[in-house]
């Protein structure tokens, strides 16, 4: 089956065309937005040579779902779902800060807990504490949105210092930030899952602000398995989760970190078919549901067609 890592639509209404590190936007009329969510993978904030088959489409549902499920909460950029591997949303003007939160220390959090640090984007964190131990209270970790190459660890006062983001802004994104997490985590719990830590991307338009881009995505996110948890705590192993962190241990077994000079492994057909296969796995626990492949004779002539007549019924 062929990956989406690249495409060059010319769509009704298009102005301009973005290609980030794993989506496609589109910008149609100045007001719309199309993101083509590619097959493309990353990790450690370079683009692996291969894409991943079904990715984009495991990520673009999950997505949508969980923007539908927190639309109460605050007002989304998702419209419509034309194609599986593609949202059209509203076109906001993006806060240069993503929100990440953390219920439990773990990954870049554990890291630097690990190296003696007890402040993190300058929240304090309890002495004392294991790998995969749960916060007294979620902690909001953000980090600046870097067009390329690494997003950078930054403080609340920073932001706010900086003018990054006004401060009533930012008090309500972290207000937001922490009804999100608690009602995907909500959800989690009825998967039998945990949601650990995630991140999100808001924006604006007309004043308001609009929650943006993906949510609660295994890309994005990271979940254990609830069973068990407690147990694999209490003995110091590692936790059962559901997340990309298994492509970063991988890339981290076969010496690669992202870092200069070093070479990404070579991604078999194997390993390529591996990591499809474990998306999958993370959508049907995520979501509860059959994941049904979008198959056709040739993807992008489906998402191209798909699209374009969505955009001219609007």
């Amino acid at each position: 089956m062929e990956a989406i890592v690249k495409t060059n639509f010319n769509l009704p209404g298009q102005q301009d065309h973005y290609v980030g590190k794993v989506r496609d936007v589109y910008s149609i009329e100045g007001d719309y937005l199309v993101m083509v969510v590619s097959d493309r993978i990353s990790a450690f904030d370079v683009v692996l040579p291969k894409g991943i088959p079904f990715k984009g489409q495991v990520l673009n549902q999950i997505a949508a779902k969980f923007l539908d499920a927190t639309s109460d909460i605050l007002p989304n950029w998702k419209i419509a779902v034309p194609d599986p591997m593609v949202t059209v949303g509203h076109k906001c003007e993006p806060f240069k800060v993503e929100m990440v939160i953390r219920g439990y220390l773990s990954g870049h959090a554990w890291r630097e807990y690990k190296a003696g640090k007890r402040t993190i984007c300058g929240v304090e964190m309890p002495e004392g504490m294991v790998e995969n131990q749960k916060f007294p209270t979620p902690i909001i970790t953000p980090t600046t949105k870097a067009a390329e190459g690494h997003d950078e660890d930054i403080s609340k006062e920073e932001i706010i210092a900086q003018g990054i983001v006004s401060r009533e802004d930012y008090e309500q994104l972290e207000a937001y930030t922490r009804a999100i997490f608690e009602r995907g985590t909500e959800i989690a719990a009825k998967m039998g899952l945990i949601l650990v830590d995630t991140k999100y991307e808001f924006g604006k338009k007309n004043g308001v602000i609009y929650l943006m881009d993906e949510i609660h995505t295994p890309d994005s996110s990271r979940y254990f398995y609830a069973e068990g948890y407690e147990e694999r705590l209490a003995k110091g192993e590692k936790q059962k989760q559901l997340s990309k962190e298994f492509v970063r241990e991988w890339l981290m077994a076969n010496g690669f970190q992202g870092l200069e000079g070093q070479q990404v492994p070579e991604m078999t057909d194997e390993i390529v078919a591996s990591i499809t296969d474990r998306y999958i796995e993370l959508y049907e626990n995520i979501t509860g549901e059959k994941f049904c492949k979008a198959e056709g004779e040739n993807i992008e002539e489906r998402i191209e067609k798909n699209v374009t007549e969505w955009l001219n019924n609007l």
